[in-house]
């Protein structure tokens, strides 16, 4: 059995080099074969890295943290506890992402900049210096499973759904979900949370419209 020592005070445990680009991966964390992880950077615990998504330089992704989509992270960023960087995102430099904290979209985090509690960094945003980011609230709703879903608006001018590292339109998230879910009881009840979710950005917006 091969193992390595991440450094976190657990000592040598099971791991593995990943394929594409040989850097250390704990066999209890999952990174997707077309995920890139640089010889220096490491993904252990419990930590998912999918998609195209790329760990690279000295970058670490650990604990219940993920990495999804195209997202980066590099130099010396940590991404930790139950962060999600997803989209287009990039956490670089020094910065931490972590909590229950999101990065997505176009966003950027860099230099010593810490993201964290139950904030949410997205768009075009750049947060970066030494910027402490904490909270930021969206409409959302929790499925009976534990599983939540978030409305958020985007750069492109939709509202999309994340759950989980999912990140879809709702037309997209209605397709997914009847595909994976259909006919069964969570499958019900994502329809009638993503109706609620739509409902309510439609009501904010018509508000926002009669206040301008």
């Amino acid at each position: 059995m091969t193992t390595f020592d991440f450094q976190d005070g657990n000592g040598f445990v099971p791991a593995h080099r990943h394929l594409n680009g040989g850097g250390w991966v704990a066999d209890t964390a999952n990174v997707s074969a077309k995920a890139y992880v640089a010889p220096d950077a490491r993904v252990y615990d419990e930590a998912r890295v999918s998609g195209e998504a790329r760990v690279s330089d000295f970058a670490r992704v650990c604990g219940n943290a993920r990495v999804c989509g195209n997202a980066r992270v590099c130099a010396n960023a940590r991404v930790y506890d139950e962060a999600r960087v997803y989209g287009n995102a990039c956490v670089s430099g020094n910065a931490c992402v972590y909590g229950n904290a999101r990065v997505f979209d176009f966003a950027h985090v860099s230099d010593n900049a810490r993201v964290y509690g139950n904030a949410w960094v997205y768009g075009d945003a750049c947060v970066y210096g030494e910027a402490l980011i904490k909270d930021t609230k969206f409409p959302q709703a929790k499925r009976s499973d534990g599983y939540s879903f978030i409305a958020v608006p985007c750069k492109d001018g939709n509202v999309r759904v994340i759950a989980g590292c999912r990140y879809f339109t709702f037309k997209e998230a209605k397709k997914h979900w009847k595909k994976t879910r259909g006919g069964t009881p969570l499958g019900d009840e994502t329809m009638i949370i993503l109706k609620y979710l739509e409902s309510y950005v439609k009501l904010m917006r018509k508000n926002n419209e009669h206040t301008s």
